[in-house]
């Protein structure tokens, strides 16, 4: 397609955001192109999307002047009424999830895998999404503190492959925001949501409270802080896969502004209970469904969960973007109590693929 376009704002990162519109059919999208060394993906969001996720970075405030100052900000306004994101795609979608993984061992290893899709999606499953080993093994099923679906074995010595799969009924709509959703006072938070106030094996709360409330105590409460936070992790941390490392805190995240997913998900939750705001680790499927070609390699991704007005709501500080077909393995604290896979004993990781793609079909409605 024909596009017109022009850039609304480079952070300091070098992370670019571009205001663009279709020629043939008039709908603008925002584009944002992250900085080379953060190995980032391109996105592309329509213009109703990106303003109705509650965000107010400087990108959201460049697109407000840019749409008060252009002459055809008609055109524009239109397309934002006619965006079939920014409220719903109005079609169920089918999502193929799964992943292989393949290990070598030097001995039997007892081993948990928290692979299972959430039970809070398990209606929405066409089938079961059973772990299936290879050479086969006997596994049992538990579920941990925080109700995730957990697999127990033992591997035998030698090459092992794990993997599962399955078929995820979607609505196809964007993340949802609700920027009128307010902070609620720790004294009337339920009693469930209060661990998430705490600090974690990751998220060092007692060294980096001061820096949260430096940095966003003159914010406004609930969604608005929650998004500051988002979008300053965002812009501080530069992604990339050679930036993993297994120990690394939120502290070190923020010190070091290099990292994975994992990073980002650990410095936002640390910011967040800082200021008091329950927050807690996601980790589960993103797809790419709705965005542009090309796309990188599948992988599980972090988020965080937020509670505000009540309930929790999902905020991505990694993509800071809505993305099409979140859907969830695991929640915790942070990353140590939802590994994928945790072995006990030596062994070496030698094939992992993931897979999150949409499928030919209809979808009953979700």
């Amino acid at each position: 397609m024909e596009m017109a376009r022009r850039e609304l704002y480079r952070s300091p990162n070098g992370d670019s955001w571009f205001l663009e519109r279709d020629q043939t059919n008039g709908r603008a999208f925002v584009t944002h192109e992250p900085n080379v060394a953060s190995g980032g993906r391109t996105s592309r969001i329509e213009v109703g999307a990106f303003l109705q996720s509650g965000a107010n970075g400087p990108e959201h405030q460049a697109l407000l002047r840019e749409l008060g100052n252009m002459a055809d900000a008609p055109a524009i306004e239109a397309s934002v009424k006619q965006s079939p994101a920014h409220i719903s795609s109005g079609k169920a979608i089918r999502i193929l999830v799964g992943c292989e993984m393949t290990y070598e061992f030097q001995q039997p290893t007892p081993l948990i895998a928290t692979l299972n899709v959430h039970s809070s999606r398990v209606s929405d499953l066409e089938r079961p999404d059973f772990l299936v080993t290879d050479p086969p093994v006997p596994i049992e099923g538990y579920r941990d503190t925080f109700g995730n679906w957990c697999n127990r074995l033992v591997a035998p010595p030698g090459r092992f492959t794990l993997r599962n799969d399955t078929v995820v009924r979607d609505s196809g709509q964007w993340d949802s925001s609700e920027p009128e959703a307010e902070q609620i006072l720790i004294e009337k938070l339920p009693a469930d949501a209060l661990l998430f106030l705490l600090g974690s094996r990751y998220c060092e709360t007692d060294r980096l409270s001061d820096i949260a409330w430096d940095l966003f105590g003159a914010m406004p409460l609930g969604w608005a802080r929650v998004q500051a936070i988002c979008d300053f992790v965002h812009d501080h941390i530069t992604f990339g896969y050679e930036h993993s490392r297994p120990t690394r805190t939120a502290l070190e995240a923020f010190e070091e502004r290099r990292g994975v997913c994992r990073d980002y998900a650990h410095l936002a939750l640390a910011f967040c209970r800082s200021v008091n705001i329950p927050a807690r680790y996601c980790t589960g499927y993103i797809s790419d469904i709705g965005l542009p070609p090309p796309h990188a390699p599948q992988d599980f991704g972090a988020w965080i969960e937020v509670f505000l007005g009540g309930k929790w709501h999902n905020f991505d500080p990694r993509n800071n973007d809505p993305r099409i077909g979140r859907i969830l393995v695991a929640r915790g604290r942070d990353a140590a109590d939802v590994p994928l896979t945790l072995t006990f004993g030596p062994n070496t990781l030698v094939e992992f693929r993931v897979t999150t793609e949409e499928v030919a079909g209809q979808a009953r409605s979700v």
